[in-house]
């Protein structure tokens, strides 16, 4: 978008990573939706498309904001107009350091997660966001025990009655063959053997993207198709490796089969998971899928930008952190704006791409001292994307975030069809969880976004006989 607005300016853009991630396919769905993939590209690709981008492939060292310096590890210097620190977040792992726990984030921890589960029987993922949902959802040959600190399963995304919805294809032993992944990964020749320097394992590549688990054959060596079992309202209390184990003394418990009898398991494995409901398992390695942190570290020495309560750093509407002439964009930033009544922050690809867009717009619209309004993409959460192979759509405060007591919610579901959820307050449409091919995702999204007083609709609102999309045309 900088190369756009700014065609003769020299624009640079610093990466660690010898790839970047380009948008691709991307499909406007309706006002506030869109739809794409993301793939990784050399940046070669980007360079000969705008001819005033340079890629520096170079971790960040230092910024020097008073003097609008920035220091690479390969030991350059850059002196900036204009800068935006986009570096995205970092896994929040739950244990640092300790080889039987893998975080994943990004195209090469993915890859890792791979290499081990081949060897595996049974694995522990800890976390209930969109990445710990469709690991479990794609994981064959493995038993996979999932510890959740919530109720339900896929909190980040539903309640416990679109949990309830997707669990019957958890456990179903019938799979669907995976659509082919359109994704595809370029690396440096020669980068996958050992002359990689280390240095380059710390780096962070990027984040994935919305279909991360396809084309990777995630089997492990069981003959099952599915084995999932799920501990409900607890959170990993130590890890324990095989010899602190046995000096322990505990006993550790096979898979559940019934729920009734727990028997005590036989195998010795490398490593134990202790949860906070007192059960411990034994496994092969422990998933760490709890979320992320924003990258902040680099930046912040020597410099003092305005915090947000998550770590990020504080941008105002104009995506200005609190230092001059720096901005920051996705996972990085925290929005420290009054956000709309159905709007707020998520790390998400779709929120990157909106904001790194507007940051640009902001940049050049402070250059040329033009005004400018906020991006329409920030009157509405709305996001769309696939879990256990079914669209879902998630519109404005889809879990009733922030509304209180005060609000109602209204159910449609159809058993592996469709689930529809609309939350409602003071007779007005405040958002929505739409799971199937439900076709409402537009007229749910006008009758958020222009506040219409429905309460003369009732419950027919979701009446499955009356044609809603057609009434409000």
């Amino acid at each position: 978008k900088l190369a756009v607005e700014f065609p003769s300016e020299d624009i640079f853009l610093m990466t660690a990573s010898p790839v970047i991630k380009a948008v691709t396919n991307f499909k406007q769905v309706s006002k506030t939706l869109e739809e794409f993939d993301v793939e990784e590209q050399p940046s070669s690709l980007l360079e000969k498309r705008y001819p005033n981008i340079k890629v520096i492939q170079s971790g960040v060292k230092q910024l020097k904001s008073n003097e609008h310096k920035i220091f690479t590890e390969d030991g350059k210097e850059y002196i900036y107009e204009k800068l935006c620190l986009c570096a995205g977040a970092k896994p929040k792992l739950i244990s640092e350091g300790n080889p039987y726990v893998l975080g994943i984030r990004d195209t090469d921890s993915a890859q890792a997660f791979q290499k081990n589960l081949a060897q595996s029987e049974r694995i522990v993922v800890v976390g209930n966001g969109g990445i710990a949902l469709e690991l479990v959802y794609e994981i064959q040959g493995c038993e996979v025990i999932w510890a959740i600190k919530d109720k339900a399963i896929g909190n980040t995304f539903f309640d416990a009655g679109a949990a309830e919805f997707l669990i019957p294809k958890l456990t179903a032993e019938k799979r669907e063959s995976p659509i082919e992944c359109k994704r595809t990964k370029y690396t440096m020749e020669g980068s996958e053997e050992k002359d990689r320097p280390t240095a380059a394992s710390e780096e962070l590549g990027s984040a994935l993207g919305p279909d991360w688990h396809e084309g990777l054959s995630l089997k492990g060596t069981k003959e099952f198709s599915h084995k999932v079992h799920i501990e409900i309202l607890c959170e990993v209390k130590k890890i324990h490796l095989q010899q602190e184990f046995i000096q322990l003394q505990r006993t550790s418990l096979a898979f559940p089969k019934e729920e009734k009898n727990i028997e005590p398991d036989e195998v010795l494995w490398p490593v134990y998971v202790e949860l906070t409901n007192g059960k411990i398992y034994g496994c092969n390695f422990i998933v760490s899928a709890t979320g992320v942190v924003p990258n902040v570290k680099p930046f912040l020495d020597g410099n003092n930008f305005a915090v947000g309560e998550d770590g990020g750093l504080e941008v105002d509407k104009h995506m200005q952190t609190s230092l001059p002439d720096i901005y920051a964009a996705g996972d990085i930033c925290t929005a420290s704006w009054e956000p709309s009544p159905v709007w707020h922050q998520m790390r998400l690809w779709t929120q990157a791409r909106q904001m790194g867009w507007y940051a640009a717009k902001c940049m050049a619209a402070d250059a040329l001292g033009e005004p400018i309004d906020m991006d329409f993409s920030f009157e509405l959460f709305a996001h769309v994307t696939k879990f256990f192979n079914y669209k879902v759509v998630v519109l404005g405060k889809y879990n009733a975030q922030g509304l209180g007591l005060d609000h109602e919610l209204m159910l449609r579901c159809t058993k592996g069809q469709e689930y529809v959820k609309v939350v409602m307050q003071n007779g007005r449409m405040m958002g929505a969880v739409l799971i199937g091919e439900t076709d409402l995702e537009e007229t749910f999204e006008n009758l958020i976004l222009n506040q219409m007083d429905l309460s003369a609709y009732g419950e027919d609102l979701l009446n499955p006989d009356v044609d809603i999309e057609d009434y409000f045309d």
